[in-house]
């Protein structure tokens, strides 16, 4: 199969204009100038100033408009979703175009793929770009927001070579690192690093926020507890398709973290204070080294 873009493609649909979606259509509008992005969403108000915004270059208002003629389609909207949009597009994509993803999960994803796309599942990219921030929608997004981030391209049994470097081509554009990594292997990872975090800083502030005298726990609390919930200004459904996406993962892993919790609190109740200690060490230690 010949590349039929040599250097990179010339129509890309973008199904889900939002914080991840219009980072990568200004990064590579930024990267290609004769570059032209149609955008679909489903959010008629972020679709607008999508438009407005230049974030793209013009409005449909069909997921059958938005994939026609397009050479490669990038599938940004929660991942429960995905299994919808992929069913309704694949009727509607040319013989070469490329479809792809940004989801959290991969999974799900890639058995939706399957079910979906017939023989075009040939030529559809599982990716998973880790960069992001607590605020979605299209008024967020920045061509800069891959730069030097690592983007995790999911290698599969069924991908076309040529379709996985055209994507990777075009994610190196944005300015990213490529990794690469089996969906199970993916999803085991980011279960532990970035799903079961969203749900601990989701958790503490929902303690809080439930409680009677909220107002003043939220007034007196400072940088530390900002910097650990600020993912809990995250979109609450998008993190909701997720935890479902990677339950067993996630169940694993919040198990594991429950016990931990537990031999904190024997410790506590038990005054032993070298064991808190060396608990806080082992952590703060790993901590600085990752971080530096």
């Amino acid at each position: 199969m010949a590349d039929p873009f040599q250097t990179h493609p010339r129509r890309i649909a973008i199904i889900g204009v939002g914080l991840i979606g219009g980072s990568f259509a200004l990064a590579m509008r930024e990267a290609a100038r004769d570059i032209s992005v149609v955008g679909y969403d489903r959010d008629e108000v972020n679709l607008a100033a999508a438009k407005q915004l230049g974030v793209i270059d013009s409005v449909v208002h069909s997921l059958s408009a938005a994939v026609k003629d397009a050479d490669v389609i990038q599938i940004a909207v929660p991942v429960g979703q995905i299994e919808p949009v992929l069913n309704e597009i694949a009727r509607h994509i040319s013989p070469t175009a490329i479809i792809t993803d940004v989801g959290s999960t991969k999974a799900n994803v890639i058995e939706a793929a399957k079910k979906s796309l017939g023989t075009a599942v040939q030529r559809f990219v599982p990716v998973h770009p880790i960069a992001g921030a607590e605020h979605s929608g299209v008024r967020s997004s920045r061509k800069d927001l891959f730069n030097q981030k690592s983007v995790v391209m999911i290698e599969t049994e069924f991908t076309d070579s040529l379709p996985f470097e055209i994507i990777k081509r075009c994610w190196q554009a944005c300015g990213a690192n490529i990794e690469t990594m089996s969906v199970n292997r993916h999803d085991s990872v980011f279960g532990v690093v970035s799903h079961l975090p969203h749900i601990l800083s989701f958790t503490l502030v929902y303690d809080i926020a439930t409680r009677v005298d909220a107002e003043t726990f939220f007034h007196f609390a400072a940088s530390g507890f900002r910097d650990f919930t600020r993912i809990a200004g995250s979109n609450p459904e998008m993190w909701k398709d997720i935890t479902l996406a990677n339950k067993s993962t996630l169940l694993l892993e919040l198990q594991r973290y429950q016990d931990l919790l537990r031999y904190f609190q024997d410790a506590l109740e038990s005054d032993d204070g070298e064991a808190i200690e060396n608990f806080f060490k082992i952590a703060r230690d790993a901590r600085r080294d990752w971080s530096e």
